[in-house]
């Protein structure tokens, strides 16, 4: 079993629509299992239209629920809790006081040290999460409830879904949409994955944000394969870009032409390989070249040592 994680290192570049593309490619020829692990913000699911076949609530960490029939109106309350998350509304006929759950941080100090007990300690419901069918295979998702934290812990979830259903149906191949940046959700997006397929915007900012994730992954030993976006706009920013990749051991795949075929496939919902021929001619190739690198493992893997610090 092989995991293909598509990065970007920002947002903006392309992401989603080239796993899309790659998905219709690699579909033709492999049984696949999709991953969206964009759990803040995901947008996969527009684009694959998944029937759903499972939901799981996503419950992590706790929170304080306030019980007014405990509490004898000592104030303490609102001296203990440091994040400003318990308030005494002016309503006469409610709650003396109120827990705001976008405030708390799930410190438990309020329900230590009120002396009358009146906060329990209740599980957090952070978000869902879903399995469902598409065109192109099984398709993993969920959504992270706004303001709730814990992401790197659902996107494990995920993993560990997708997993279990490749193993289920038979896929050799798990495709994957990571998130922008470098940070905790990336970062869980690498575990246990065998490839970064980097999505690179020909631009200033797409090469140093690119830079960043190539650090990242080369800490964790992963082998990179890039796509440069966007190239036809400039050739300087094309060539420096690929330039960039070949430095942090990756290897190019290819160019895409910045085209409105994009937005175009976008606003119908489809994958470009299903909107234009010429398009699916592309990445049938690319998703070759992945295929090849990601099954070859650590044959073909290229990173640099990563330095030692000296102080």
């Amino acid at each position: 079993m092989h995991e293909i994680v598509v990065l970007s290192g920002k947002g903006g570049a392309g992401k989603t629509s080239v796993t899309t593309a790659l998905a219709a490619a690699m579909a033709k020829t492999e049984k696949l299992v999709l991953c969206d692990y964009d759990v803040d913000a995901p947008d996969l699911h527009i684009l694959l239209k998944p029937e759903e076949t499972e939901r799981h609530d996503f419950v992590s960490g706790f929170t304080a629920r306030f019980n007014a029939d405990r509490c004898i109106d000592c104030l303490q309350c609102l001296t203990f809790c440091r994040f400003d998350a318990i308030s005494k509304p002016n309503d006469p006929e409610g709650d003396l006081y109120k827990v705001d759950e976008l405030h708390c941080e799930g410190c438990s100090v309020c329900v230590k040290l009120c002396p009358q007990e009146a906060f329990d300690w209740l599980p957090r419901h952070c978000g869902e999460y879903f399995a469902g069918k598409t065109r192109f295979g099984t398709f993993i998702h969920a959504q992270l409830t706004p303001g709730s934290e814990n992401s790197g812990r659902l996107i494990t979830v995920l993993k560990r879904l997708a997993k279990d259903a490749a193993r289920r149906e038979g896929a050799e191949i798990i495709l994957s949409d990571g998130t922008p940046g470098i940070g905790c959700p990336v970062i869980s997006s690498l575990s246990g994955a065998s490839l970064v397929c980097a999505v690179v915007e020909a631009t200033q900012s797409g090469i140093v944000d690119f830079a960043r994730l190539a650090e990242l992954a080369n800490h964790f030993r992963l082998s990179i394969a890039a796509i440069i976006n966007k190239a036809d706009l400039s050739e300087s920013a094309a060539l420096a870009a690929e330039e960039a990749v070949r430095a942090a051991g990756g290897t190019v795949l290819g160019r895409l032409p910045y085209d409105p075929v994009f937005t175009k496939a976008m606003s119908q919902g489809l994958a470009l390989p299903e909107l234009d021929p010429v398009w699916a001619e592309r990445f049938e190739t690319l998703s070759r070249q992945l295929l090849e690198l990601a099954r070859a493992g650590s044959r073909n893997r290229k990173f640099i040592p990563i330095k030692e610090t000296t102080k």
